[in-house]
């Protein structure tokens, strides 16, 4: 027997999220706040960088989890996306953010490489410059200060809207969803017959006219036969009476 239950492509997709958020938002704020505390500038980007380079795999592995469980989720629930209102807007909205996550994690890694391939240059922390940083570096380390924080906030906006999707499915949501959906498209569907109906009506109408008006013509043109031929016999019969009494 069929199921509705995916508990599995629910956990990898959640624990993916968790991850994914919770190892940015500690990194910026524990791993990145403890280099900055670090006294040596150059032992300061050592700290950060080791940091990283052991969180990125398992980043990596968390960000693969849950993609793979939102493309399992939106595959089982396809049917509520045309059947129930909400739910596509939500979709679109969900998606739009994930790219945008994804976007901003790849980019983020690749201006940390930027700082790792540098070597052991003196720095403030993982995202703050020091003095005697050089100007890539630096310059890879302003744009990480503002990046450390989208990522959190990007990912914290998709376990939001995945927390709403689940409100979405609780059985009064849905009905109410279905019956919003199944209403408008009635409506549609109404509209559509209605347009058609006016079409034939008018296509039918149009043709009766130009068949009455056809069958008008030749009946005038028999008529006036008719009559010409009536009176050229009437002439006739009376040639007929004056010639006999002559």
């Amino acid at each position: 027997m069929g199921t509705n239950r995916n508990t599995v492509a629910r956990s990898l997709h959640d624990l993916g999220a968790a991850a994914w958020f919770g190892g940015t938002l500690m990194g910026s704020v524990g791993l990145n706040g403890a280099a900055a505390d670090v006294r040596d500038p150059v032992e300061s980007t050592k700290v950060s960088q080791a940091g990283w380079a052991r969180w990125t795999p398992v980043n990596l592995g968390a960000i693969g989890a849950h993609v793979a469980g939102a493309g399992w989720l939106l595959w089982a629930n396809k049917g509520r996306l045309s059947s129930q209102k909400g739910v596509l807007a939500m979709s679109i909205t969900k998606t739009a953010f994930t790219a945008a996550a994804l976007g901003a994690t790849a980019y983020s890694r690749i201006l940390g490489e930027q700082v790792i391939q540098a070597g052991d240059v003196p720095t403030e922390g993982g995202t703050t410059p020091h003095p005697a940083t050089p100007d890539k570096v630096a310059k890879a380390q302003r744009q990480l200060t503002l990046l450390q924080w989208t990522i959190p906030a990007l990912t914290g906006g998709i376990i939001v809207i995945s927390a709403y999707a689940g409100e979405q499915q609780r059985p009064s949501q849905v009905k109410k969803g279905l019956l919003s959906g199944g209403i408008g498209q009635l409506g549609k569907s109404i509209a559509a017959g209605a347009l058609v109906g006016q079409a034939a009506t008018t296509a039918f109408v149009a043709k009766k006219r130009a068949d009455f008006a056809s069958r008008g013509a030749g009946k005038g043109a028999g008529a006036g036969t008719t009559s010409w031929a009536t009176r050229a016999g009437k002439a006739g019969r009376d040639n007929v009476r004056v010639s006999r009494y002559s």
